[in-house]
């Protein structure tokens, strides 16, 4: 989907899990490479992360929406690396590129499919209801790593749209 250029953001959290799954801790910053974030870990390589997978991210403004709903989800309990805030989710889709902070860039390649690992932070283990099928606009997002480099928690973020 296009997007307009120049849509900022920020940074609110910075997720891994080095035993894998989730949820994912708080850390502050972390190198992000192009086969993941640095010490994090995904039990299930089948699913979730390769370089198409790299780093999973969502939406600051989804998750507190979820918790209003009644939901025990927080930054970082379905599995995020990233935690954003600021941009409009509905409009970042497939092939669109985010600066983040100084050195990384990041291009969307697709939704992060929910699965019942998550259960825990949705009243009723009801993981779906983070489904890009289901619920459009409301899912996490994976992307890959076009240029590598530390993510720290309030760096911008900026939604630079698709490549021409």
């Amino acid at each position: 989907m296009a997007t307009a250029p120049d849509e900022r953001g920020v940074v609110v959290g910075v997720h891994v899990n080095p035993a894998g799954g989730v949820p994912k801790h708080a850390v502050g910053l972390a190198l992000v490479t192009t086969s993941g974030v640095a010490g994090d870990r995904q039990r299930d390589l089948k699913h979730h992360g390769g370089p198409d997978r790299a780093v999973c991210l969502f939406a600051l403004e989804r998750i507190e929406a979820l918790a209003a709903e009644g939901h025990p989800i927080a930054p970082g309990t379905t599995g995020e690396n990233l935690t954003i805030a600021g941009l409009d989710w509905d409009r970042v889709g497939v092939g669109d590129r985010l600066a983040v902070g100084d050195d990384v860039l990041l291009e969307i390649t697709g939704p992060a499919p929910p699965c019942n690992t998550i259960a825990g932070s949705f009243t009723g283990g009801e993981f779906k209801r983070i489904s890009a099928k289901l619920h459009p606009g409301w899912s996490r997002l994976y992307a890959r790593v076009l240029r590598e480099g530390v993510v720290r928690e309030r760096a911008a973020v900026c939604l630079l749209g698709q490549d021409p």
